[in-house]
Parts: C-alpha cells; structure tokens; sequence
C-alpha cells in the first residue's frame, strides 16, 4: 500500500466590513457576530473540494460547511455566513485585524504559526499531505525521477522548503520554481513550464480533475509531509476559539453516536442522556458556550456530522473518491476522535 493509500484510502488521483477592526474586537467576536446577525468567515474562495462556487452560483466545500457550522451553532442558521477570499499572504493579517471573524482557509497547523504570532488554530479537522503530480509523458515513477528536474511550488508556505529538503537530504536536486499564489502555479504546470508540481494531496487531484485533463496526469507515491489543517481564531477570545473548538468536536461526536443530518429529529427521542443532552432535549452545554442549547442540533441539522461533510467534499459523493485513511475515526483507523464533552 502507498503512502497516499495511507493518508486517503485510496491510490489513485481519478468585501470589506461595515465595522472596522478595532472596532470588531471592542467586543468579543461571540457579542458582535450576535449582534451583526451573520459571521465574516475567511476561505480561499477558488479552492476545489475546500471552498469554490458551483455550477449553482452557490459556496461549497469542506472549508465553508465548517464556517456554516460554526454560523449554525452561534446563530442558529447555517445560511447566515458572509465569505471572504482571501489570498495566502494577506489570511491572517485579516483575521488579526478583525476584518474577518474566522479563517477556515485551507490552513497549516504549525508552531511558527501561532507561537506568538496574534492567532491560534482551534481544531485539527483534516490531515492532508505533501504530494507531486507529473504527466505521464514525462516517464516519471517516482520522486527520484525528478533529479535536475524542476517543479512548481507558491510561495508562500511550506512546500518549497519541503521539496529542497527531500531532494537535498538524498543527493538530488530540483529546481523549485516559485508562484505568487496556486492559480498561477498550475497554469504554469498546466503549460509545461515545470515538470511536477507540488502542493497538498488533496488540492493536487482536486485542481487536476477540475481541469479536465486528469487522465493526463499522475499522483507520484511518496508523501513528504504531514499537512494538519484546521480554523484559526484570534488570540485572547477563548470564548470564541471554546465555539470554534466544540463545534468540530461535535460533528466528530455525531458521527460517533449515528447522528445524521437526515435522522437527527428521530433522535430527539433517544432515550440516551448523553443524545438528549448534547440535541438539547434536555439542559446542555449551550451555557457554557454563551449559546442556545440547541446549538448542537443546529450543527447536524443544517450541516451534517463529520462522515457526512467529508463524504461530500473527498469521498464517494465527491470527484474524488477518496476513502477516510488517517481521517476515519479513531476506532477505524485513523486519529479523529471526539473529546468527553463531560
């Protein structure tokens, strides 16, 4: 089994604000999303299968159902979520400055990003890795073949530094051609320009399927990095990062217990406390959260329990087709798991 069977299951690749920012942060972000009635969520905004328009003119992907779900559990409607794409360099300088009030932005968990750096991630809620995608009329197997080869890569971000070491460490070399942002890079790549390119598994056979052209073109086996991924929220509002982190927690829960997006009203009537509690049937945990205690009802009613939001985006009900590998639950073989909400 390859390594990208490993991280998916599978081997093959088939606006600005009325309110300022100072202003935003006057109040907690819990006080002025209540207030404001709909909450600004940062996104990439052109991203296959993590947050891009459909054909129905509509915002989708893994990436807005978690900014709906967050807007379901503090404002009771899924539907009430401002989207603002924002490019690479400029996501967390917004998030910071309160012009937005959460970044779900197909974002990398790492020290040097919120060891002193104003935000902090509230949930791992995706674990992705570092592949390469070549054509298959350049005769390369596997990454040694790219030796004296050049690849594509942003730049900004790890991924650069992660090819020159791969290569390095071994013997080889590449050249990494950098791009301002992804939609530069794989026009370039799409053009001949570079002889691989590299980026997160997921993107790679997301932006290669939506160009049509994926039977030209080949995921290679190795996976150089672990990408976890996850929201961002701003340092120094643990009220807001609590809504953020539990709300992950409850659609791992959901998933969990057998509680679907179709199905939950049946499950008011469970006789489970813990289901009563957690539907709000009975006194919850929406106090401690400064929400309603149907809050978690409100999350798989209108969006669904994590199998549910990843099927859609990554798996059967998506192009992809990729099975959960390291994203099952922990009970199945992978590390999602949810934390005693008591």
């Amino acid at each position: 089994m390859s390594i990208v069977s490993w991280v998916f299951g599978v081997g093959a690749m088939a606006t600005a604000l009325a309110i300022s920012g100072p202003a935003a942060q006057a109040q907690s972000t819990l006080a002025t999303v209540k207030k404001r009635g709909e909450l600004v969520c940062g996104v990439n905004g052109s991203l296959p299968a993590f947050s891009y328009i459909d054909d129905k003119k509509e915002r989708v992907g893994f990436d807005a159902e978690y900014c709906r779900a967050v807007a379901a559990a503090v404002l009771g409607d899924a539907k009430k979520v401002k989207f603002v794409p924002l490019p690479i360099a400029k996501r967390f300088e917004a998030l910071k400055s309160g012009e937005i009030d959460l970044l779900v932005r197909h974002t990398i968990i790492s020290m040097d990003r919120t060891a002193n750096a104003g935000v902090r991630y509230a949930a791992v809620t995706f674990i992705d890795g570092q592949a390469f995608v070549v054509p298959r009329s350049a005769g390369v197997a596997g990454l040694a073949g790219l030796d004296k080869k050049s690849v594509c890569v942003t730049k900004d971000g790890p991924h650069k530094t992660n090819v020159e070491t791969w290569f390095n460490l071994r013997g080889l070399s590449v050249t990494a051609m950098t791009f301002d942002d992804q939609d530069a890079m794989y026009a370039a790549f799409l053009a001949g320009k570079c002889t691989g390119v590299s980026q997160e598994a997921t993107i790679l056979a997301s932006t290669v399927i939506a160009s049509g052209k994926a039977a030209e073109y080949l995921m290679l086996p190795e996976i150089i990095s672990r990408e976890p991924l996850g929201p961002y929220v701003r340092n120094g509002d643990d009220a807001w990062y609590d809504i953020v982190h539990w709300t992950h927690n409850v659609m791992i829960e959901a998933e969990e217990r057998g509680l679907r997006k179709a199905t939950v009203d049946e499950d008011l009537a469970s006789k489970d406390p813990a289901v009563r509690s957690l539907l709000g049937v009975q006194p919850g945990d929406g106090k401690l959260l400064g929400l309603d205690d149907k809050w978690a009802y409100n999350i798989i009613k209108q969006v669904g329990n994590y199998a549910e939001v990843y099927d859609r985006n990554f798996g059967a009900g998506s192009p992809l087709k990729f099975g959960r590998g390291v994203n099952a639950l922990w009970g199945k073989g992978g590390v999602m798991y949810s934390l005693p909400m008591h």
